[in-house]
């Protein structure tokens, strides 16, 4: 990004012999930026090249799904909890993000939302042990979402018996302050929640798919797209 803003316009081995990569990587990084919204011109022929578009700078977002969803789920989980200050300019500014992302982008944030539930959480539960979220497990969770793909996990339970697990995610659940997945359990048969700080390790299955399922939620919770009508 630098060395097109800088030279204005380079050729791709120009830019593989600058930045130390080779002309495949180079044109898979350019492929890349022009995925994330990016305007990068290019002319061939002699005193061609490519040329990046400066006011795509200015306007592209340049956020991933899971950082977007990141922030909406941040702002869901707040509005639940009743505490979220300013809630009109955050949705103004989440909205403006939201138009800025290409629409494979979009059509995937949508999809990811529609498996949030948001709740209150009982009284009598215990969050003396609550722990840090692994920052690993939102990128994993949006390729297990969309793609329905099985994924393994070590989880740690009340008990301090830690046991690995392959699930079916089905949905995220945010009882403030505490975060679940939601998943079904084949070797259990059953629905099983989750409390996230305490998952650990997680991985795709690459071999394995499934079939979305019908999760049974108490009536006091709802998905998150309530939450903003």
């Amino acid at each position: 990004m630098r060395s097109l803003r800088r030279n204005g316009t380079s050729t791709v081995a120009d830019l593989a012999g600058e930045v130390g990569a080779s002309r495949r990587t180079v044109l898979r990084d350019i492929k890349a930026l022009r995925d994330e919204g990016f305007v990068i011109h290019s002319e061939p022929g002699r005193g061609g090249g490519l040329q990046l578009d400066p006011q795509s700078v200015q306007t592209t977002a340049r956020l991933s799904v899971a950082e977007v969803f990141a922030l909406l789920i941040s702002v869901a989980s707040m509005r639940a909890a009743a505490s979220l200050p300013f809630s009109g300019l955050a949705d103004a500014g989440l909205a403006k993000i939201e138009r800025a992302l290409p629409s494979d982008k979009l059509r995937d944030l949508r999809r990811f939302l529609d498996c949030l539930y948001v709740g209150q959480l009982s009284p009598q539960v215990d969050i003396s042990d609550m722990g840090a979220m692994d920052p690993a497990l939102l990128p994993a969770f949006e390729t297990a979402f969309l793609q329905r793909r099985h994924l393994r996990i070590q989880y740690r339970d009340a008990k301090e018996a830690v046991t690995n697990r392959n699930v079916e995610p089905q949905a995220m659940l945010i009882l403030p302050p505490l975060w679940y997945l939601v998943a079904w359990d084949p070797a259990r048969k059953g629905f099983r929640h989750f409390r996230m700080d305490r998952i650990s390790r997680p991985e795709i299955d690459e071999d394995a798919t499934f079939q979305r399922r019908h999760v049974p939620f108490e009536n006091h919770v709802r998905p998150i797209r309530d939450l903003s009508r």
